[in-house]
């Protein structure tokens, strides 16, 4: 977008960060449960991608014992509770509707796997604050996903396609490293995403444009 707007200026992206100091694996926040148990943080449209995960839940418990629950409202809920109980799968996935943002770490700390079938995505916050929650990530390889998510903290699939997503999800959900892999993701976060790390960003980018305006060493007019 800055590259279409000022052809040939120089454009340093910024995202979204993540207050890690609240987003961190604390205290489980739902009942412990003996299943594998998966979280989709997403709001419930069509763009999230959610009816996929549905789909392919089947073909995961096939495979693992697990259960899902689906954090986030939407229109789309009616259809994505009636297509889990067409599936056979209502005692599998548990919609449990709009949460707050001080609820997210408890819930996010009741997973092991955090899961995004979103069919379009930027930068997904909700993603990093997943990873600052120590979960592994299965994701759509679209967007600003990718820029996120590489093989040391998750895996990516096609979007809109269950089978990929299934089988992205059984192969997170067996390997034996998936809580160093969890560890892995919070780091990942703090060193890039971190909203300290951020303002350190923020800063070196006011710093280059100063320098170019003044020079080395010299202090902007006041007012400027």
């Amino acid at each position: 977008v800055g590259r279409s707007i000022a052809p040939g200026t120089s454009v340093q992206p910024i995202p979204n960060g993540v207050e890690t100091e609240i987003f961190f694996r604390g205290g489980a926040s739902l009942p412990a449960t003996d299943r594998r148990r998966i979280i989709v943080p997403r709001r419930l449209y069509k763009k999230n991608g959610v009816s996929f995960f549905v789909r392919a839940m089947p073909m995961i418990v096939e495979q693992v014992d697990a259960e899902a629950v689906v954090v986030g409202d939407g229109p789309e809920r009616q259809k994505l509770e009636a297509l889990a109980e067409s599936l056979g799968m209502k005692k599998r996935i548990q919609f449990l509707g709009s949460r707050s943002h001080t609820e997210m770490p408890g819930l996010l700390s009741s997973a092991e796997l955090a899961v995004f079938p979103s069919l379009m995505e930027a930068t997904s916050v909700a993603a990093l604050e997943s990873m600052a929650c120590e979960l592994p990530v299965a994701a759509t390889r679209i967007g600003g996903l990718p820029e996120i998510i590489n093989e040391d903290v998750g895996t990516l699939f096609q979007p809109g396609n269950p089978t990929a997503l299934a089988n992205a999800v059984i192969g997170l959900l067996t390997r034996s490293d998936l809580r160093v892999m969890g560890s892995k993701a919070r780091s990942r976060v703090i060193k890039r995403w971190s909203n300290t790390r951020l303002v350190d960003r923020h800063l070196a980018v006011y710093e280059s444009i100063r320098e170019k305006k003044y020079g080395p060493g010299i202090a902007a007019p006041a007012g400027e």
